[in-house]
């Protein structure tokens, strides 16, 4: 899991921590973490102007995750604003990794880093090529 700040394809995204998103000691129950990835990662996607919803309506590309990791560097509490930092780490025609920080907004302290790999499979969840008109956004060269 390395940062790569200098990813042209990369987004932010700002969540305020939920009291239900906590534990009983106040701070983010960790599967949460995951959950804000996907937050991060949908913003990343529309900013690049890919909308998921309608790549899976449209053109029956489905990103099913095939790994995902997540390592805990600092707690998150209630109330605090947190940035999603998301960007793409490597992609091909069958796969894409994206990369994650989740950042204290009021201190700009690191608060976890992740990784999430997918692989690009059609309707009946087997694997598939990415459609042409998508591989451009998501930084992937054409092949020849």
């Amino acid at each position: 899991m390395t940062s790569n700040p200098q990813n042209l394809r990369q987004n932010t995204a700002r969540i305020r921590v939920r009291f239900a998103e906590t534990d009983q000691m106040g701070i983010v129950y960790h599967s949460n973490y995951l959950i804000w990835m996907e937050v991060g990662r949908v913003e990343l996607c529309r900013s690049l102007g890919i909308r998921y919803r309608d790549m899976e309506r449209d053109d029956g590309v489905l990103l099913a995750v095939a790994e995902a990791s997540c390592r805990y560097l600092s707690p998150a509490r209630y109330d605090e604003e947190v940035d999603i930092r998301t960007w793409i780490e490597s992609a091909h025609r069958r796969m894409i990794v994206f990369g994650y920080e989740m950042v204290d907004a009021a201190t700009g302290a690191v608060l976890a880093k992740g990784e999430t790999k997918h692989v690009f499979t059609g309707r009946d969840m087997k694997p598939a090529r990415l459609p042409e008109k998508y591989m451009e956004r998501f930084g992937i060269a054409k092949a020849v």
